[in-house]
């Protein structure tokens, strides 16, 4: 058994230097025969580990290969080809995934084990001390990105983002952006189960050790610079991308419009590129965000230390910029689509600028309303604090922040209802609150009218109002 085990290995160890031979071939060469070696390099890659019966993760040395070839290729073929390979592998041999246990059979209990594989090759580097001896010394880390790499990378986007780069474009362009889309995939695949188990052990280890708090803690990079930045390109590339703004993207200057800066290929392909980078930042966002949530928790329980650092939650960032910079409101609040956060963000926003409810004493006969969403919406209920509220926010600010608060409200399973305890599991509860939002939104329209008599009403009020409105009858 162990003889066969050795020859299994010789035989692998063999393989993998021919497959490997073919891109030493073409190293440093920029022909169509070295263009070739590297198509077929990522073939031989793909066939013996993705699609044969008997497929062998691919060694520490083919991933850097293939992950190299995305980084500095100027051909789009060989640009996507490698970033497909590499999303392929990384599903195929996952570097963390959970894992069921089944106990005792008299106990009928299932587990959940929460798999590492310490040794598996990842595109980030956050020391320069590499353990494995098949990495060797440090300067075989070349390609990989650390902190700074990362923060570069997004730099480079940031001004990608902008309508008239994007518009003269290059496969360059192209490139960082899908490099990007791996990289947010990279921490999303080791993120999510991660997080999946803290739910269940509350063991903040777990995520303390996640690349992307590892990521977020370095010194390397400012924090609030590099959020500002992925708002920026979350928002503009989907304006460009999207479209959902009347005055996006002048049709004379359309993207769609071949130019002699950009050949067609790269031109169509950067549409759905463009479109697909601005959705990666937004579950960047999001993980960042509910990273965040558990820090938070697990600080309330004492399970932070001085080496897990400070930083301004993302969540005031995005208030922070929302608020000074108007024009990203809208298409944030369109990309943004997780309800639940979109939620929190919409809420937060409200009570930045509504005067704090009162806090209610043992003597107090009424019940204050809390930071909620539904609280924000009763201050709307009278003219005269809708108007207090219009002079901080605007009043198409107040109708975007109102239509979006509603939708995310109503698009929330009810068992995550943050500010609705007493209607978990209860259908009945879960009803009412929803006729008595519906009610306190249509209200709100109403003092906003009043308050405002020349204020549009724009079209997503309308919809909002007509759902409204339709739930109400449904259930009268």
């Amino acid at each position: 058994m162990a003889i066969c085990d050795r020859r299994k290995t010789i035989n692998r160890g063999a393989l993998e230097e021919n497959i490997l031979a073919i891109i030493d071939a073409s190293e440093a060469k920029d022909s169509q025969d070295a263009h070739d070696d590297r198509i077929a390099f990522l073939e031989a890659v793909r066939a013996t580990s993705i699609v044969s019966e008997s497929r062998t993760q691919p060694s520490y040395k083919i991933c850097q290969a293939v992950f190299k070839i995305l980084r500095i290729e100027k051909s789009l073929e060989l640009i996507i080809t490698s970033y497909q390979l590499l999303n392929e592998l990384d599903k195929c041999f996952p570097r963390v995934y959970l894992s069921g246990i089944d106990q005792l059979e008299s106990t009928n209990k299932h587990m959940t084990e929460l798999v590492v594989v310490k040794e598996a090759w990842s595109p980030f580097i956050f020391s320069l001390e590499i353990a494995s001896s098949e990495r060797g010394a440090a300067k075989d880390a070349e390609g990989l990105l650390d902190s700074s790499g990362f923060l570069i990378l997004i730099q480079y986007l940031a001004d990608v983002a902008d309508e008239n780069t994007f518009q003269s474009c290059d496969t360059k362009s192209l490139g960082k952006m899908l490099l990007f889309q791996y990289l947010v995939n990279i921490l999303e695949g080791d993120f999510i189960p991660r997080k999946t188990m803290y739910e269940e052990t509350t063991n903040w280890i777990l995520l303390r050790e996640s690349l992307l708090n590892m990521l977020l803690v370095s010194r390397k990079i400012n924090f609030k610079s590099l959020m500002k930045d992925c708002l920026t390109i979350m928002c503009k590339l989907y304006q460009i991308c999207i479209g959902f703004s009347d005055d996006v993207v002048c049709p004379d200057n359309s993207v769609s419009k071949s130019t002699k800066k950009c050949d067609v290929a790269v031109e169509i392909t950067s549409l759905e590129v463009g479109k697909n980078t601005s959705i990666a930042v937004r579950k960047l966002l999001n993980m960042i965000m509910e990273l965040d949530t558990c820090k938070n928790k697990a600080d309330a329980q004492g399970c932070t230390t001085r080496a897990d650092g400070v930083r301004t939650p993302l969540v005031e960032i995005i208030l922070d910029e929302l608020t000074y910079n108007n024009d990203i409101l809208q298409p944030f609040l369109q990309v943004f689509d997780d309800p639940k956060l979109k939620l929190e963000v919409v809420e937060q926003y409200f009570w930045k600028y509504i005067s704090k409810p009162s806090v209610r004493t043992r003597r107090s006969n009424g019940s204050a309303d809390d930071t909620t969403f539904i609280g924000a919406l009763k201050c709307f209920s009278n003219v005269t604090s809708t108007r207090s509220i219009i002079k901080k926010i605007g009043t198409e600010e107040a109708q975007l922040l109102l239509v979006h608060g509603f939708q995310a409200y109503l698009s929330v399973p009810s068992r995550q209802y943050p500010d609705e305890d007493n209607s978990h599991g209860n259908p009945e509860s879960r009803s009412s609150s929803v006729i008595d939002i519906c009610k306190n939104m249509i209200s709100a329209f109403k003092s906003l009218r009043t308050a405002a008599e020349h204020m549009e009403i724009l079209l997503c009020s309308k919809e909002a109002l007509f759902m409204a409105a339709t739930i109400l009858s449904v259930n009268s």
